[in-house]
C-alpha cells in the first residue's frame, strides 16, 4: 500500500500543531503508573463501580458473558498450527496460485471473559479455567512464530490475554506469573519487526498512520501488564516507553487527520467506523486505569468523530447507506453501523462533560443505530467500564441543521445534501486529501445518490485474491474523473495482487498520485454548494498541465460541472467519465441511467464535438488497459448468493460513459449538466450553452426558477451564479475564490 512520504506526514503534523514523539521522551509520566494490579481498563479503586455496573445497568451483558463462560471447556485445547499454504483461484477462466491464510483460533477473549467472571464471583473454578486458557494461548502464539505466521491480523485477542493476566495477577503464584506474564512478554517481543527478526506472514506492523491494531499496538498493554512485576522488568519498561511513544504519535497524527472537523486516519467508513477507533479509546481507558487521569479532553479532535459519521450517513428507505468511498467492497454500500452504538457510547463516556454538543450528536447516532449493543465478544470489559454512558445527554437531531455541505479538509472530502431525509439528494466530492490510507487515485471524483446510486465508484476489493483491486478498482478509470492517455505510462501502484502480464504494467490514463490535489474554492448556503478542485499535480507532469474542476450543486437536484483540462500533447486523448450501475440510454448529447428508485440525466454541453461512448456490460464491466479485470469465482459465487437472497446485484458499476473530444487538442473544456430525481422524472430540464468573452456556462430551468452559472475559460477558477424565482432574484453573485472555513458542528469559524 502506498502512503504519503514520512517527511510529508511529519511536515503536515508540524503545520497543524501536532508533534511526533521523539525517541527520547520525558519519562516523568512513568511515576504515575500504579504499582499494583489490576491496572488494565480498571483498578482496585474503580472496580467497585465496574462491578456495580455489571450487576446493574449492564447486567444483561454480564449474564450473557457468564453463560458463555460456563459453557467453555474446563480443559481447553489449542489448534494445530501449520505454515501458510497456497491454493488455486480461478479468474476469467485462468487458474492462479494465491496464498491461503486464516487467523488462528486461541483463547484470549475467552480468558478475559472468564477472568472477569472470576473477579465478579470469586469462584476459583473460573480462575483455573482462565489460567488454562492463557497457557494454551501462549503455547499457540509461540507455535505461530515458529511457523512464521501471524496469530491474527488484529492485536485484539492478545490484548485480552494481557488483560486477563493483569486481572488474575493477585491470585497467581510467582511461578504462574513468570510462566504466563513472561510468556506473553516473550511473544510480544518476538513478533515485533526489526533487525535479525524472522519474517512473519501477515504480521501487520501497522503504525500510527494506519489502524494501529497490529503487533506494535501490543507493546503498550504488555508494558502496563508487566511493569514492576520482577518478571522481565527491563523488557516491560522498554515496552511501556515505546507504547507511550507510539500512542502519542497516534493521537498527534489523528489530530492532524481530524483537524477541526472530525474523522480518523482514513476516509473509508469500513475502517474508521470499524476497528480504527479501538486504539485511541483503549489507550484512554488504560491510561486512566493506570494513572487515574482522564486525558480525553486534551485530545478534543476525537470528540468530533460523530460529525464525520453523520455526514457519511445516507438515510435510505431500507438501511442507511454510505458513498462507497475508498477501499469499500461496493456489494451493497450499506453503512457499517454494527459498531456505531459502541463507538458513540465511548464518545459520550469520554466527552460528555467537556464537549456536550458532540456527545449529544453521539447520543443521536446511538438512538438511530440499527444495532444497539456493545461488543462484549471483542472487548469483554467494555460494557462495564463505560460508566459515563449512564449520563448520556439529550440527543441532538441534525435534521434541524441548516448546513447543506461539510468540508473535511485533511480527509479531502466535501459532503453535500439537499436535506436529511430519504427523498433528498446526497453527494460526496473528493479533493485535497492529505491522507492516502485506503484512498484511491480519485481526486476530483464525485458520487451522487438520490434514491439510488446514480453516479458511483466502481469495482471491488473482493476477497483480495484477484486483480480487480490493484489494476481497476483503485485506479482513476474506476471513478468519475478525467483521464489523459499517455502511451507507455506505467500503472500507478496500489496494494493487492499484481498481474504480471503486459496489461498489468500499462496505465489507463489515470492519476499517479493519491494525494496532492488542492481545494481552490469552497462555499455553501441555502441555495447551492460550490467546490473548485485542482488535481493537476496528481497526474504525471509529462502529460498534464491542468486538471481543474468546478462543481456546483444547485439544490435540490441539479449539478453543473466544468472541467478545464490541458495536456502536454494534443494526441493525448482525454475522457470525461461517469459510472452507472445499469446500462445508460444515450440520446444525442445526453444520457439517462437508473438505479434503485432513482434516475440520472446527464447532458454534455461541451465539447461541442464530443463523442459519447458507452463502455461496459458482460465481459467489459471493468475494462481498462486492454483487458477486463474480472473478479474471481469465489467472489462471483458470493454475489450470486447475495442476489438470490436479496434480489439485488452488487453495486460494482457495470457501465461507464466516456465523453471525449471529437478531435485532438491540448486545451479542452468539458461542461456537463446533471439532473437527478426519482423515476417519475421523464425528461431533463431545458438548458442552453452560454458563451461570452472569457466565460462559458449553462442556463437552465428548475422548479425553483431559472438558473444561470458561468465559469472563466482561463486563469484562476472564477464564476458567477444567478437564480431567479418568478420576479425575485434569489441569488446574483460571483462564486467565491476562497475556501470558506468550517469548524466542529457549526457552519463557519
Amino acid at each position: 500500500m502506498e502512503y504519503p512520504a514520512p517527511c510529508l506526514i511529519a511536515l503536515a503534523m508540524l503545520l497543524t500543531g501536532a508533534v511526533i514523539a521523539q525517541d527520547k521522551t520525558d519519562d516523568a509520566w512513568i511515576a504515575k503508573i500504579r504499582k499494583d494490579h489490576p491496572r488494565l481498563f480498571f483498578n482496585k479503586d474503580t472496580w467497585p463501580k465496574v462491578k456495580e455496573r455489571a450487576l446493574g445497568p449492564a447486567k444483561e451483558y454480564y449474564d450473557r458473558i457468564k453463560r458463555r463462560v460456563d459453557k467453555y471447556p474446563d480443559d481447553p485445547k489449542g489448534p494445530e498450527v501449520t505454515p501458510v499454504a497456497v491454493h488455486p483461484v480461478t479468474i476469467g477462466g485462468k487458474v492462479y496460485q494465491m496464498t491461503r491464510w486464516s487467523p488462528i483460533r486461541e483463547w484470549g477473549p475467552q480468558a478475559a471473559q472468564t477472568a472477569f467472571v472470576y473477579l465478579m464471583t470469586g469462584d476459583r473454578k473460573y480462575l483455573e479455567k482462565a489460567k488454562k486458557m492463557l497457557e494454551v494461548s501462549i503455547d499457540t502464539y509461540h507455535k505461530c512464530t515458529e511457523c512464521r505466521r501471524a496469530v491474527a491480523w488484529y492485536s485484539t485477542s492478545r490484548i485480552c490475554s494481557l488483560a486477563a493476566y493483569d486481572w488474575l495477577y493477585n491470585d497467581l503464584t510467582p511461578e504462574e506469573r513468570k510462566e504466563i506474564g513472561g510468556g506473553l512478554l516473550k511473544h510480544v517481543e518476538e513478533v515485533q519487526s526489526g533487525k535479525g527478526k524472522p519474517s512473519i506472514f501477515r504480521r501487520n506492523g501497522s503504525n500510527y498512520t494506519t489502524g494501529f491494531y497490529g503487533v506494535k499496538n501490543l507493546v503498550w498493554f504488555a508494558g502496563l501488564a508487566g511493569y514492576h512485576d520482577a518478571i522481565n522488568d527491563e523488557l516491560a519498561l522498554k515496552f511501556l516507553k515505546l507504547g507511550y511513544q507510539y500512542n502519542q504519535d497516534l493521537f498527534n497524527y489523528r489530530k492532524m487527520c481530524a483537524g477541526d472537523d472530525g474523522g480518523l486516519a482514513s476516509g473509508t467508513c469500513a475502517y474508521s467506523m470499524g476497528a480504527y477507533p479501538w486504539s485511541q479509546f483503549n489507550f484512554l481507558h488504560t491510561w486512566q486505569s493506570a494513572t487515574g487521569e482522564n486525558v480525553a479532553p486534551q485530545w478534543p479532535h476525537l470528540a468530533y468523530f460523530p460529525n464525520w459519521i453523520i455526514w457519511n450517513w445516507i438515510p435510505a428507505e431500507d438501511k442507511p447507506k454510505e458513498f462507497g468511498w475508498g477501499d469499500t467492497y461496493h456489494y451493497t454500500n450499506d453503512l457499517g453501523t454494527s459498531r456505531v452504538f459502541e463507538h458513540m457510547s465511548q464518545i459520550i463516556h469520554f466527552y460528555g462533560k467537556s464537549h456536550p454538543d458532540c456527545a449529544a450528536l453521539a447520543a443521536y447516532l446511538c438512538k438511530i443505530a440499527p444495532t444497539k449493543r456493545i461488543s462484549y465478544s471483542t472487548w469483554p470489559m467494555l460494557p462495564f467500564i463505560l460508566t459515563g454512558r449512564d449520563d448520556a445527554p439529550t440527543p441532538c437531531n441534525p435534521a434541524t441543521w441548516k448546513l447543506h455541505a461539510r468540508h473535511f479538509e485533511a480527509l479531502g472530502q466535501v459532503y453535500m445534501r439537499s436535506g436529511f431525509g430519504p427523498e433528498d439528494t446526497y453527494c460526496l466530492y473528493t479533493i485535497g486529501s492529505k491522507i492516502a490510507q485506503h484512498k484511491h487515485f480519485d481526486e476530483n471524483n464525485f458520487v451522487i445518490y438520490r434514491k439510488g446510486f446514480l453516479a458511483l465508484d466502481s469495482g471491488t476489493r473482493g476477497n483480495e485474491n484477484d486483480f480487480n483491486l490493484r489494476h481497476y478498482y483503485a485506479q482513476t478509470v474506476a471513478h468519475n474523473c478525467v483521464l489523459i492517455h499517455m502511451p507507455g505510462e506505467p500503472v500507478a501502484r496500489y496494494w493487492g495482487k499484481e498481474y504480471k502480464g503486459p496489461e498489468g504494467k500499462r496505465a489507463h490514463g489515470g492519476m499517479n498520485k493519491q494525494v496532492g490535489g488542492k481545494v481552490a474554492a469552497f462555499e455553501t448556503n441555502d441555495h447551492y454548494t460550490y467546490i473548485a478542485g485542482d488535481a493537476t499535480s496528481c497526474y504525471a507532469k509529462e502529460k498534464c498541465k491542468l486538471a481543474l474542476r468546478q462543481f456546483v450543486f444547485v439544490m435540490p437536484d441539479t449539478f453543473v460541472i466544468c472541467d478545464r483540462v490541458t495536456s502536454t500533447q494534443p494526441e493525448y486523448k482525454k475522457e470525461w467519465l461517469l459510472h452507472t450501475q445499469n446500462e445508460p440510454q444515450i440520446d444525442g448529447m445526453q444520457f439517462r441511467a437508473d438505479e434503485g428508485k432513482g434516475r440520472l440525466f446527464c447532458r454534455t454541453l461541451l465539447p461541442k464535438d464530443a463523442k459519447l461512448t458507452k463502455v461496459g456490460g458482460p465481459g467489459k464491466e471493468f475494462w481498462a488497459s486492454g483487458m477486463n479485470w474480472e473478479i474471481n469465482d469465489a467472489v462471483k459465487e458470493r454475489l450470486r448468493k447475495m442476489k438470490e437472497r436479496t434480489g439485488k446485484d452488487a453495486l460494482l458499476g457495470n457501465y461507464r460513459m466516456e465523453i471525449s473530444p471529437g478531435s485532438p487538442r491540448t486545451n479542452d473544456v468539458f461542461l456537463h449538466l446533471i439532473q437527478v430525481g426519482d423515476q417519475s422524472l421523464q425528461t431533463m430540464c431545458p438548458s442552453k450553452l452560454i458563451e461570452e468573452p472569457g466565460r462559458l456556462g449553462a442556463a437552465f430551468e428548475i422548479p425553483a426558477g431559472s438558473v444561470r452559472v458561468t465559469f472563466a475559460t482561463e486563469g484562476k477558477p472564477t464564476g458567477h451564479i444567478k437564480i431567479v424565482s418568478g420576479e425575485k432574484v434569489v441569488v446574483d453573485q460571483d462564486l467565491t475564490t476562497s475556501v470558506i472555513p468550517q469548524v466542529g458542528l457549526g457552519e463557519v469559524k
